[in-house]
């Protein structure tokens, strides 16, 4: 149904008071304007700087009635039934007179020929007029509606510069695709900076909209975004997890309903990435990323707790629906139990969040692929961890001797460190029970270690700052062979 039928019904009804949230003001404005002409219905706008106009006669504003109580008695003692649009009430809801007078003004309606219609970017309704209401909200353009939309910017251009827009359809497709979930405002402005830039649609012009659709979602910064992901899936190693990865792709990646042969496949859900701190479970979410070639969205529960009740489950919500509308993409849940451990002393808080999780993650059709990390199981409720909740469970160990080699000359290429004296086979022995970072950090101190003595990096100062580094695995050797023993029966190998 289109959104002027929706309306329609709601005019023709018997709730009184209709709210409309959004932010495309114009767009709404327009549509009631049209929905209540085809009621025949006397429609007039207030707002508190021009007053109150009728609008289907096209009369001129009366200004002297723009103070928010004089115009809602101005339309108790008129008597008319009409639709009476107000334009950003909603700063005015707490005070009690004019609550008192839209529910009076609500009562006198006479069935469907009178309606309040409150319109703003953001309205909560006090409880005594809720029971009057109704909510109507504006669909967002579907891949039909934004097609259309893209073409008349096309060609608006095209009449103003006398030559044609330059695309393909695979990236018309794709910008299709990142401009889902936004508004027709947002998107129609975002394709026309797109074509003016050049006069083309071009595979670089996608990770620019998909960063801009980001920041329009993400106004209450819950979450990170990182689009350019593509250098992590050179990632040495974890190749049982790249396997697993890319045998899952193009069912992620792409409609698994275009396909007709053989069964249909279900989108894959998330996979957990256990393992001993510093050993790259970080730059393993980041991978699926890089190798999936989809956005990567982080959610850090230290942006999303809140010291008022309710709030933190709420940003919880709004981070979820962004990742819904950012879709295709892949949600990264860093430090899963230090958000929602099983026994946390919070006042409930945790329990929520952790309900909330679990029913989006029951209920969601979108292509949101969820990537979390722990370092300790035990701390996590078993409802999550479950199969069915998630694909697999990856355990990234302490890496191996050739691994550990790579890593060293990962960290030398990083610094442009020459490294053809470098006896590497030394420098695996010696750092084995040695995490990836704490490997980096032995290549960063023997930077400084040189730079202060005026020397090239060699073998010995390499070992000298191995031997006086003691690793996680000698300083919490019991809690790390518990963690290992446990994952070696219980979870996938990243490696």
């Amino acid at each position: 149904m289109s959104d002027k039928h929706d309306l329609e019904l709601l005019i023709n009804g018997h709730v009184p008071i209709i709210s409309i949230e959004t932010h495309e003001e114009n767009r709404a404005l327009s549509l009631v304007i049209k929905a209540t002409k085809s009621q025949y219905l006397p429609t007039f706008k207030w707002s508190v700087t021009e007053g109150l106009q009728r609008l289907d006669l096209n009369l001129d504003p009366q200004r002297h009635v723009s103070d928010p109580q004089d115009v809602l008695k101005h339309i108790k003692s008129s008597k008319l039934q009409a639709a009476y649009i107000l334009l950003d009430f909603d700063p005015y809801l707490t005070d009690p007179i004019n609550i008192r007078l839209l529910k009076e003004i609500a009562m006198g309606f006479d069935g469907n020929t009178g309606k309040l219609i409150l319109l703003s970017h953001e309205l909560t309704l006090p409880d005594n007029l809720k029971s009057l209401s109704a909510s109507f909200s504006l669909q967002l353009p579907d891949a039909k509606a934004l097609e259309q939309l893209i073409k008349n910017e096309a060609r608006q251009w095209q009449n103003t510069q006398k030559q044609r827009v330059r695309t393909d359809r695979a990236t018309l497709d794709r910008l299709i695709q990142n401009l889902s979930g936004l508004t027709y405002r947002d998107s129609k402005r975002l394709v026309r900076n797109t074509i003016i830039d050049d006069g083309a649609i071009t595979e670089s012009d996608l990770p620019e909209v998909m960063q801009a659709k980001y920041q329009l979602l993400n106004q209450d910064d819950v979450l990170a975004f990182e689009y350019e992901t593509a250098h992590f899936k050179e990632l040495g190693g974890m190749e049982k997890l790249k396997l697993w990865l890319s045998q899952r792709q193009s069912i992620f990646t792409e409609d698994s309903n275009l396909s007709t042969r053989g069964p249909k496949l279900e989108i894959p859900k998330g996979i957990l990435l256990l393992g001993v701190q510093g050993c790259g479970k970080s730059l393993a979410a980041k991978a699926v990323a890089g190798i999936w070639g989809i956005p990567l969205l982080r959610m850090d529960f230290g942006r999303l707790y809140d010291k008022y009740v309710g709030e933190t489950e709420k940003n919880m919500r709004i981070a979820l629906q962004t990742a819904e509308v950012m879709s295709p993409c892949v949600l990264w849940i860093d430090e899963l139990e230090k958000g929602i451990a099983a026994g946390s002393d919070d006042q409930g808080t945790s329990k929520r969040l952790l309900g909330t999780l679990l029913t989006w993650m029951a209920e969601k059709k979108s292509r949101v692929f969820i990537v979390a990390t722990a370092n300790q199981i035990d701390a996590l409720p078993p409802e999550l961890i479950r199969k069915g909740r998630l694909d697999e469970i990856f355990f990234v160990d302490l890496p191996k001797a050739d691994s550990r080699e790579n890593i060293f000359k990962i960290h030398f290429d990083k610094r442009d460190i020459a490294y053809s004296q470098i006896d590497f086979d030394q420098l695996s022995s010696a750092s084995e029970g040695f995490s990836g970072s704490e490997i980096e950090q032995a290549v960063v101190s023997a930077v400084y270690s040189c730079h202060g003595k005026g020397q090239p990096i060699d073998t010995q100062i390499m070992l000298d700052e191995i031997n006086t580094t003691r690793p996680l695995s000698v300083v919490m050797k019991e809690q790390i062979a518990q963690l290992r023993h446990w994952a070696s029966e219980r979870t996938v190998p990243v490696d």
